[in-house]
């Protein structure tokens, strides 16, 4: 019977129609039926599809190096691999991300793909596989158990690369705001308490520090990646593939990708282990563990706006209410911390998708692939919006945090080294009970001039260590070099 819009493909459970316009075969489409979970295909992470094609195509030039695969067959399949890596075709990886058999439906959508650009290219048509077949010549000396793994360490390279970018980009944005921020004196709080005064450009720089550190922690991950299964065929013993196939497609890889590669030395124990992921995944988590608690300083720090902290202000992004008229809510660090929610998860997923595998290999490498690049995905994409949408927008309520600083107690701190810590504890009761300031008790009582209260009370002497003068006594006073440049009083 003649089906003009569709060819017939078979496997080993019989024939099926394949849509005849598809890139892909058979046994996608059979996975395509069989997977329908997330509703998330393989088109949606391209950073794997472009890895596929990368093994794909070093597999290839290999196997031609080798003698095992004709010149023109490895120039077609080359081709299009090539033409995946520049994001064509892409639309034609149809199977969800999550998927039973150990991402050989992955595997084989490549392989099928891959193949019937390759045939348009030698002049024949898709699914005309006598000419160049999915298994026979595009899975060449491979499996499904070097090929996946390999590619999600490559894809999870790539992942890395764009994150550190994007944390970058937020770095500077905290950075910015540090030295925008510098001269601004305010409280600092531990246990949501006052305690003693920094400035706000200090609180903006810890940001930028933490990203700094993660930032590293990720580029230490990164170099677990780069070892590799590829020519471990099946379990690790190499199988099918020609003693020196494992080095020759490491070799294009490596040339192909632009990453130091390696091959792992123990190929056995590399297609069942799953420990680079864990790794890569808990530093993740740190990240967004990290990120969520900036962006709960930075919700705290702009409540408000009349009965909150308001030391600074978040660019209004939207209305905050369909109720409260004027409202405005801190949008955009609230998506992050939903992100950063949805990494712990994930973490969590990768985590018992290790423990699981069993003997000689991982079959839960598709649900790893998936939190991973969700989470990779996220992240990316949260770091942007908060620097860009947020951070760079902030500016600081410089009189309310005068004001503050001014009436706190935590002032009585910076005078420990000069009336002592009990006088100090005293004086710190009193303004509390009687609503007073620290710099009106202390005159009061007459522990110190106002002279020696503007030195004490400098600003670089409250946000750094300094040499003191001699403890004076409750009624006694000490000389300490009376400078003018004070907090305002």
């Amino acid at each position: 019977m003649n089906h003009p819009n569709h060819r017939v493909e078979y496997d080993l459970l019989g024939d099926r129609m394949v849509p005849q316009e598809a890139y892909y075969g058979v046994h996608t489409l059979r996975a395509k039926e069989n997977f329908e979970i997330s509703g998330t295909r393989i088109s949606a992470f391209p950073n794997l599809i472009i890895a596929l094609a990368a093994v794909k195509q070093a597999a290839a030039e290999a196997n031609a190096e080798l003698g095992l695969l004709e010149p023109t067959l490895r120039d077609a399949i080359v081709a299009a691999c090539i033409e995946l890596r520049e994001g064509h075709l892409h639309d034609q990886f149809v199977v969800d991300i999550i998927q039973g058999g150990a991402g050989t439906s992955t595997n084989m959508n490549a392989n099928e793909v891959i193949c019937n650009r390759a045939l348009e290219i030698m002049g024949h048509a898709r699914g005309d596989y006598a000419h160049l077949h999915p298994n026979e010549h595009v899975n060449l000396a491979q499996s499904t158990n070097d090929v996946y793994p390999t590619a999600l360490r490559i894809a999870t390279f790539f992942a890395i690369e764009y994150l550190i970018e994007a944390m970058g980009r937020l770095h500077d944005a905290f950075e910015e705001k540090a030295e925008e921020f510098a001269g601004l004196l305010k409280l600092g709080r531990t246990q949501l308490q006052d305690a003693v005064p920094m400035t706000l450009g200090q609180e903006f720089s810890t940001y930028a520090v933490m990203l700094e550190e993660d930032i590293a922690r990720l580029r230490e991950a990164s170099a677990l990646i780069r070892e590799i299964n590829l020519g471990a065929t099946a379990i690790g013993t190499g199988i099918t593939a020609h003693p020196d196939y494992a080095k020759k497609a490491c070799d294009a890889l490596r040339r192909i990708t632009g990453i130091e590669l390696i091959t792992a030395p123990n190929l056995i124990e590399a297609t069942q282990d799953c420990g680079a992921f864990v790794q890569i995944s808990g530093v993740l988590k740190r990240i967004a563990v990290k990120l969520s608690k900036t962006c709960n300083d930075l919700r705290l720090l702009s409540s408000g706006p009349r009965a909150g902290l308001n030391e600074i202000n978040l660019p209004p992004m939207q209305a905050g209410s369909s109720i409260m008229p004027g409202k405005v809510n801190p949008v955009i660090p609230e998506v992050v911390n939903q992100v950063a929610f949805e990494v712990f998860g994930n973490d969590i997923t990768v985590t018992f998708a290790a423990e699981g595998g069993q003997l000689q290999l991982n079959a839960f490498e598709p649900i790893i692939a998936s939190a991973l690049f969700r989470s990779f995905k996220h992240l990316t994409a949260a770091c942007t919006t908060l620097a860009d949408k947020c951070v760079r927008g902030i500016t600081a309520n410089a009189d309310h945090l005068r004001e503050t600083l001014e009436r706190s107690l935590a002032l009585a701190t910076a005078l420990n080294p000069y009336i002592g810590y009990k006088n100090a504890t005293s004086v710190a009761s009193e303004a509390h009970i009687n609503n007073s300031t620290i710099r009106e008790v202390v005159l009061r009582r007459g522990l110190m001039t106002s002279e020696q209260l503007d030195e004490a009370l400098r600003p670089d002497a409250l946000i750094k260590p300094r040499v003191h003068g001699n403890l004076i006594s409750v009624s006694g006073t000490a000389d300490t070099g009376v400078r003018q440049d004070t907090i305002p009083h």
